[in-house]
């Protein structure tokens, strides 16, 4: 049997429990405007496939579709760069001839490319940058014909791509697979997933040749056969334009769509992210998986490529 007001005694309870709520709502505001905070993921992420890695604990941040097999683009020129420095990285000063067979490569297929000269010389560590900034399909050619076997170009660049899955296999890339060494393919048999090249990226970054070389906004590279310097601009734009950004790689093809794999670092903290098929906002999506990686909003103004430099 209630006590006599025992409704009221209700009500007055009620009313304290929602003065309580909307007071400790007042005292702890949104969780992202405290740094260091988690929220639930990031806002507004368009990406079809995307992935944050905390690189300094190996821990998995926030993943969206992760492990979804996509084309990836010349995101696979990470592996291709990862294959020349962990096979080679002793050969690095050795000169490569540039080869007719490279530039028609990328005019025929409508490539990326570093615009590199026939009978130009260039060491492997000046086409690693090649490699990375402008995204040069010649660049990668002449890699994989230097430093894969055979006794033809075709053997020798077959032989880099299996170098390539091998490397995959070997730093446990279950959901990866090359079948070119550029990331150019027709076929459904180049693929990765947002946290496979979140993995490969990791690895990669512990050389200094490779964080050397992402990092870098431009570069002059000399020829040392002839009278003729490179200039070459990097291809992501994040890099420069958000506070701790320090790489990594573009990438874009029609069947892999924008794609972007990208690394900053703050204090000791340092987060990988990746995010494949974004056919609007691939920058936009990076800062705010960075905004949340590290709690805190970064205001984002891209650089712009000059005029003559490519964009990937």
């Amino acid at each position: 049997m209630e006590r006599p007001g025992g409704e009221a005694v209700r009500r007055r309870w009620g009313a304290r429990l929602v003065a309580t709520a909307a007071a400790v709502a007042v005292v702890f505001p949104a969780p992202l405007a405290r740094a260091g905070a988690a929220v639930a993921a990031p806002p507004g992420v368009g990406a079809k496939g995307a992935f944050l890695l905390d690189a300094t604990a190996d821990r998995a941040l926030w993943g969206k579709e992760a492990d979804v097999r996509r084309q990836m683009a010349s995101t696979a020129k990470i592996m291709t760069a990862v294959v020349v420095l962990d096979g080679h990285g002793a050969a690095l000063d050795r000169r490569i001839s540039i080869k007719q067979s490279y530039r028609d490569y990328v005019v025929r297929t409508g490539a990326s490319t570093a615009d590199l000269r026939t009978g130009d010389e260039l060491t492997a560590r000046q086409l690693l940058y090649g490699l990375m900034l402008p995204s040069g399909c010649d660049a990668a050619y002449a890699l994989a014909d230097a430093f894969g076997e055979g006794r033809t170009e075709a053997a020798r660049t077959a032989s880099f791509v299996d170098a390539m899955n091998k490397k995959a296999a070997e730093l446990g890339l279950r959901n990866t697979r090359f079948d070119s060494f550029d990331g150019l393919s027709s076929s459904s048999r180049n693929y990765s997933t947002p946290r496979d090249l979140a993995r490969l990226s990791r690895h990669a970054m512990a050389g200094h040749t490779f964080t050397a070389v992402m990092s870098a906004m431009s570069t002059h590279q000399k020829a040392a056969n002839v009278s003729r310097t490179y200039t070459w601009y990097n291809t992501n734009k994040l890099l420069g334009s958000y506070s701790g950004v320090i790489g990594i790689k573009t990438g874009s093809t029609s069947a892999a769509g924008p794609c972007l794999v990208f690394a900053a670092r703050r204090e000791k903290k340092t987060v990988i992210g990746v995010v494949l098929n974004d056919p609007t906002s691939r920058y936009p999506d990076a800062a705010r998986m960075l905004d949340y990686a590290f709690g805190k909003h970064t205001p984002l103004k891209l650089r712009q490529l000059p005029p003559a430099a490519h964009e990937d």
